[in-house]
């Protein structure tokens, strides 16, 4: 992945040099130390990723986003956990707070391979047989959309894609991604609303499921269903919902 650092300080930049060493797959291709000289860099080299600190001189981050016709893939480097939000809204793959910790460099680093490699297939992916595009609705997130989840002190970049399960918990959701399980304060209802239903399948009033995430579905009782998702969670469907859910996917 073609890189560029954009970080005020040479410090932090030698240091996040010096860590990037060990990703082979990252080809640094420049340094810029202020946003009017990262802009002039991006629009010569047009990196494939940033690593990008938010507050410097001059304009900041977020301002340099702005200038940019075209955006690669951004990391946010920053010493501040006050702009995790902000960055959520210019879909950031992922915020890194100063010093940088190799495992959480190494994981930012995978989401950005792994969306560089989506980027580059969405044109035939996203074809269809009549040459249109095929779209979401403008309420609906898209699958490879990132969201932004905060639960106490902890914050993720987290793929929609990769969330298997949402339910409910109390006033909260709970959603399961990875080994995790952060609650988030949005209602089961509200989550559905913005979900693409071709992906995401009410199976009861507690719990949201990604299709994708299904390892393997049984009859149950009253002729309901049971679903296995990949990590082991055992879903029940309703007998009505059963009947949608055998509609959806077509058997």
């Amino acid at each position: 992945m073609r890189s560029l650092i954009v970080e005020d300080s040479r410090l932090a930049r030698q240091e996040l040099k010096h860590l990037l060493k060990g990703f082979p797959e990252i080809e640094l291709i420049g340094e810029a130390a202020d946003a009017d000289e990262a802009l002039a860099l991006i629009e010569s080299s047009e990196p494939d990723l940033l690593f990008l600190d938010i507050q410097m001189p001059g304009k900041d981050g977020f301002e340099l986003l702005e200038q940019l016709d075209q955006t690669p893939e951004v990391i946010f480097t920053t010493a501040y956990d006050q702009y995790a939000l902000k960055a959520f809204d210019y879909n950031a793959l992922d915020y890194l707070q100063k010093p940088i910790q190799i495992d959480r460099l190494g994981a930012a680093i995978e989401k950005a391979s792994t969306s560089l490699r989506k980027r580059k297939g969405s044109d035939t992916l996203s074809s269809r047989p009549d040459g249109s595009s095929e779209t979401v609705p403008k309420n609906r997130m898209d699958l490879n959309a990132q969201v932004f989840v905060k639960d106490g002190d902890n914050c993720w970049f987290v793929r929609l894609a990769d969330i298997r399960l949402m339910e409910v918990e109390g006033s909260y959701s709970k959603i399961h991604f990875d080994s995790r399980s952060p609650m988030i304060p949005k209602t089961l209802n509200y989550l559905e609303s913005r979900l693409d239903p071709s992906s995401f399948f009410r199976a009861n009033r507690q719990q949201i499921i990604n299709l994708k995430a299904i390892k393997s579905v049984e009859p149950w009782f009253s002729g309901g269903l049971k679903i296995t998702l990949s990590a082991g969670e055992e879903i029940e469907v309703s007998r009505r919902q059963a009947s949608r859910f055998k509609e959806l996917m077509s058997f």
